[in-house]
């Protein structure tokens, strides 16, 4: 199914299909920590440090690690929600990090996010056709009558019905207005949607059925997706490829099925080792336990990051710092499992 909608003003070409639809360059965010009368600056959180991937046109590509890790920091950079401390954006040939007012907003037009909370992120005192409608006026790419039209088309394609857009978002359920935040994020016919945990709140069965409805729409409306989860089981369903995030960096990437059949990184086997397996063939299988917390990102460890709760951790894990290299799986670990 089509989406009518007024023909929208482009800053940036059509994708080129051999080319990565967005690239992430040594991405940062930092946040500042301040103490003091005068707010002196004394060091820094660094919750995204350094992040290198890309996405191509089409494909799923999840981000996934444990609470606390960037994962949700490093889709708002993107969206620039929240604006990076350094790095490169660059979305569909074009570095989105320096853009701003205008162009950032038509730029927004291509980038759109789920957030994993859709209650708190709809406003209470609107009605639901109003809350759809209004990027559509905002920006000017449809009249009244026409985005009226193009909220009931949408409200029907997330499997609601157009007598839905008269309620308020407190009089639907957690999944409905999970629907309805896709609605949102679906209703500018974006390139690229980042997917904040969007089914981490939800009952398992309405799981099942918001990431049915994603592949869905990825394949009628040619979509792309970050998909940032800690799930595996969501995260194995839908996703092409995962990117495994611990402190702020990415410490191994690789093809979905390559990940979950031979993880090369420790912390990635030991996610997976949490991962419920309903085959009793496994039950004996080699585990890696985590040991202590996630250290802190206003101090993380020198050299490998994940060497304070690795039981495979050397002398050189402590003091140097390992790359992500690799072809299709590319790991960042002196000391890569078999």
């Amino acid at each position: 199914m089509s989406i009518p909608i007024a023909e929208k003003e482009r800053f940036i070409p059509e994708p080129n299909m051999d080319k990565p639809l967005i690239e992430i360059k040594q991405l940062e965010k930092y946040y500042p920590i301040k103490k003091g009368i005068i707010s002196r600056t004394v060091g820094h959180v660094k919750a995204v440090d350094g992040l290198n991937f890309e996405i191509y046109p089409g494909e799923t590509l999840a981000l996934v690690g444990e609470s606390g890790c960037g994962k949700s920091t490093t889709g708002r950079s993107i969206v620039k929600l929240d604006e990076p401390t350094g790095g490169q954006i660059i979305f569909n040939g074009r570095d989105l990090s320096s853009l701003n007012g205008a162009d950032l907003r038509k730029a927004r037009l291509d980038l759109q996010i789920i957030f994993q909370d859709p209650y708190s992120s709809l406003n209470p005192r609107k009605r639901i056709g109003d809350l759809l409608a209004e990027a559509l006026l905002a920006h000017k790419l449809a009249s009244k009558e026409e985005a009226v039209k193009k909220v009931d088309d949408m409200l029907e394609i997330v499997g609601l019905t157009k007598s839905h857009k008269n309620r308020y978002p407190h009089e639907f359920s957690g999944g409905q207005r999970q629907r309805i935040g896709i609605a949102r994020a679906l209703i500018l016919e974006p390139k690229l949607i980042v997917c904040d945990e969007p089914v981490s709140a939800l009952d398992v069965s309405i799981q099942a059925q918001i990431l049915n409805l994603l592949k869905d729409l990825q394949k009628k409306f040619r979509l792309t997706y970050l998909f940032i989860a800690h799930g595996l089981g969501a995260v194995k369903y839908i996703s092409d490829r995962i990117a495994v995030m611990y402190l702020g960096k990415i410490v191994e990437i690789g093809k979905t099925e390559d990940i979950f059949k031979n993880p090369k990184h420790p912390y990635t086997q030991a996610l997976l080792n949490a991962y419920p397996i309903p085959n009793p063939h496994f039950r004996n299988r080699e585990r890696i336990v985590l040991a202590g917390d996630v250290p802190s990102p206003a101090n993380p460890p020198k050299g490998c990051s994940f060497h304070t709760r690795c039981p495979i951790a050397k002398d050189i894990c402590r003091q140097q710092t390992p790359e992500l290299l690799g072809g299709s799986q590319s790991i960042a670990c002196h000391f890569p499992l078999n």
